[in-house]
């Protein structure tokens, strides 16, 4: 039976705490985001442990489950976009001082995470790799949307939307950065061409995304599955079976 724990995680950045439940009990780790507001057993919950069951089972892969934090920042359209994206860094703030400490001690030492999520998850897998490529050098993102400045925002922009910004800073990556997540990362962006995928966004957005990754000469494998692959977790499932075995 594959190992199941369920832990508080403390996230002063966010005035409490946050859950993580992890899955397996030994092979490669990956942190895997919850789509919008989502909670980390959403992915147990739409199937997507049992799709991977058997990594899990077999000691190649744990999965790491953790809350979201979108209701305080990107989801809170009624603050201006400056605000949310500084909301998302307390988010960051949580996960690289609460979380992957948690995940080390669980695999009983410091090592490369995968990041992974569905919908507004894949953004956040992608933002974390690109920004810490030195601790999340792999990315796959399901049907995601990029470009947090198109989700109901307004007001100005400053530094901190601008960081948390794939669509706008990877184009302006350059020089001795630019050359070490060429050598370092690699990201798989995955979109369906069914129904939802269109009307979302994600479809165009991930297509766009995987464009300027792949003009920057980062590692980006875009995989367009058919016109009858919509935005929802049955295409999820299979995708993540479909995928995930072959990093770990």
């Amino acid at each position: 039976m594959t190992r199941r724990l369920h832990v508080d995680v403390p996230a002063p950045a966010l005035g409490g705490s946050g859950v993580v439940i992890a899955y397996g009990h030994y092979g490669r780790p990956f942190l895997v985001f919850p789509s919008e507001n989502g909670r980390p057993w959403d992915f147990e919950n739409n199937g997507m442990v049992d799709a991977v069951r058997p990594l899990l089972d077999e000691g190649r892969a744990k999965l790491y489950c953790v809350d979201s934090h979108d209701r305080a920042s990107w989801s809170n359209s009624s603050i201006p976009l400056e605000e949310r994206a500084r909301g998302h860094q307390d988010y960051e703030r949580w996960i690289l001082g609460s979380v992957l400490p948690f995940v080390w001690d669980d695999c009983g030492g410091q090592q490369e995470v995968g990041t992974l999520g569905c919908s507004l998850g894949a953004y956040h897998a992608l933002v974390f790799a690109l920004r810490r490529a030195d601790l999340f050098p792999l990315a796959l993102g399901f049907s995601g949307t990029y470009d947090p400045s198109a989700w109901r925002s307004w007001g100005e922009r400053g530094d901190a939307a601008y960081f948390t910004n794939p669509t706008e800073f990877v184009p302006h990556l350059g020089g001795d950065h630019l050359d070490w997540l060429r050598s370092r990362l690699s990201v798989v962006l995955v979109i369906g061409q069914g129904m939802w995928e269109d009307t979302t966004g994600a479809l165009p957005s991930t297509r766009h995304m995987a464009w300027l990754l792949q003009d920057k000469g980062i590692r980006c494998e875009l995989d367009e599955w058919g016109h009858d692959v919509p935005h929802d977790w049955p295409s999820w499932r299979r995708q993540l079976a479909h995928h995930l075995p072959r990093f770990c």
